[in-house]
């Protein structure tokens, strides 16, 4: 079966669970530059939910757990390899987040699609990639 005959339409939303739910709060609404949408504590599971919008609809769901189990992520881990934001102009991008302190790689050209990008890591080691598309 194709996912257009599921109807799929886009990613809805990406979950991240953060290991200093203040810190990484902070990363992506003050850094970033996302819209909290809605901010709640669930208490069963001494637990925080962050819904954060992106200008296209899309959002990141940041989540606070007790102790969370770290998860492989370099090199190559398996599963989610990395989170990918497109951009109008990557260099500016880049140049604002080490403004506020955050490592950015050198940004390199796609060799299959001449597009450029670049990468960097949330709080947790999380790999993030900016993309300048069109």
């Amino acid at each position: 079966m194709s996912a257009a005959g599921l109807g799929l339409q886009s990613v809805h939303h990406v979950a991240i669970i953060a290991s200093d739910y203040a810190r990484s709060k902070h990363f992506y609404t003050e850094v970033l530059g996302l819209q909290v949408l809605a901010e709640n504590f669930r208490e069963a599971r001494g637990s925080w939910k962050l819904d954060l919008g992106l200008p296209d609809g899309g959002q990141i769901e940041l989540f606070s757990f007790p102790s969370p189990p770290p998860r492989p992520s370099r090199p190559e881990a398996c599963g989610l390899r990395h989170l990918c934001f497109r951009v109008a102009d990557v260099d500016s991008a880049k140049q604002r987040l080490e403004a506020a302190g955050v490592a950015v790689e050198a940004v390199r050209i796609d060799e299959y699609t001449g597009m450029r990008f670049t990468f960097f890591s949330d709080p947790d080691g999380l790999p993030l990639e900016l993309y300048q598309a069109g």
